[in-house]
């Protein structure tokens, strides 16, 4: 009740990849056909969008101990493979990669063409994780596995080519939820986050249980209306009060105005979380943490997806990149 008429506003770019969306999936955002087919819907959903872009150097699959068992992890190296690396004694800088999904969704295939294209454009290695989902699993174990493989990946960097003293966390949607609270359960839980130089956060929720976006936006075009936002919000915790009282789900409960790394963050126009971005923003702006703000217009939450018609998509990938090498340090 009382929505914005969003299909009437997008652009003819986001119009035109809802209607290859449709062509393909279908109705895959309906959260009445259950978590499991929704997974599947979401995987063929994708299959389409991941194909072409950036080949990478070496592409390859390894397992990290994590607090919950081995946690998959995918490695995208961009320019030269990792013996090739080891042989120059050369290291690169890495972007550990939270893939979305509203943390029940998603996997290492969904989201590998965003990641090749983020490697490509970074020069960096990134390492996808792919983390455990809920219902299955509980909050917090999603931002413990995060972080564990951000710790892993600092310490023992230098055998996968990657300089641990020089990483960053990139995310979209959930996936940005957990790049930021990793690095605040890194600071808070696990010695310091000190080696995370830059975080890469696209159109993420960072705790606001209600907003004016989330009042006006959201419907069968992205999924995310109040009432299915409450859907993955219950699957995601065994009691949703947690998402309130915990800083590692509601991120504002953190001090936000220190010990932080700089932040692009990236929102859509018609995004019914685009509230959780401009607060962050406004946050890291008032308090002289270094920050890009960037609204792209015309364009609904998840379309980072859309790199293979979107310039919106494009762009954002871009401006994050450049944003990365510019604070990544050396």
């Amino acid at each position: 009740m009382n929505k914005i008429d969003v299909l009437s506003k997008i652009n003819e770019g986001m119009r035109a990849v809802l209607a290859k969306e449709d062509e393909l999936a279908g109705n895959a955002n309906d959260t009445s056909a259950g978590f499991e087919q929704m997974r599947l819907n979401y995987t063929e959903g994708r299959a389409y969008w991941v194909e072409g872009g950036p080949k990478m150097a070496e592409k390859t699959d390894r397992k990290v101990a994590g607090p919950h068992g081995e946690i998959p992890v995918r490695l995208y190296y961009p320019t030269k493979d990792r013996a090739s690396l080891e042989q120059a004694g050369e290291t690169l800088p890495g972007i550990v990669y939270a893939h979305g999904g509203g943390f029940v969704l998603g996997n290492l295939e969904t989201h590998d063409r965003i990641c090749r294209v983020l490697a490509s454009k970074t020069g960096a290695v990134v390492v996808a994780v792919d983390y455990r989902l809920s219902p299955e699993a509980k909050f917090p174990v999603a931002v413990e596995e995060v972080a564990h493989v951000a710790k892993r990946v600092h310490e023992q960097g230098n055998a996968w080519g990657i300089d641990g003293n020089r990483l960053a966390f990139a995310g979209d949607s959930g996936g940005a939820h957990l790049g930021l609270a990793a690095t605040m359960y890194l600071r808070e839980e696990l010695g310091g986050s000190a080696f995370v130089k830059c975080l890469l956060l696209f159109y993420g929720w960072y705790g606001l249980k209600d907003s004016a976006s989330q009042r006006l936006l959201g419907g069968p075009w992205d999924g995310l209306t109040e009432a299915e936002w409450q859907w993955y919000k219950e699957l995601y915790a065994t009691d949703t009060g947690q998402l309130e009282t915990s800083p590692y789900a509601n991120l504002f409960l953190n001090d936000l105005t220190r010990d932080m790394p700089s932040c692009y963050i990236a929102a859509a126009e018609f995004d019914p979380l685009k509230d959780d971005s401009t607060a962050l923003a406004t946050i890291c702006e008032e308090y002289g943490i270094p920050c890009r703000f960037e609204m792209f217009e015309g364009v609904i939450h998840a379309f980072l997806h859309y790199t293979k018609m979107l310039d919106e998509a494009n762009r954002a990938l871009e401006h994050g990149a450049e944003y990365f090498r510019e604070n990544i340090g050396r």
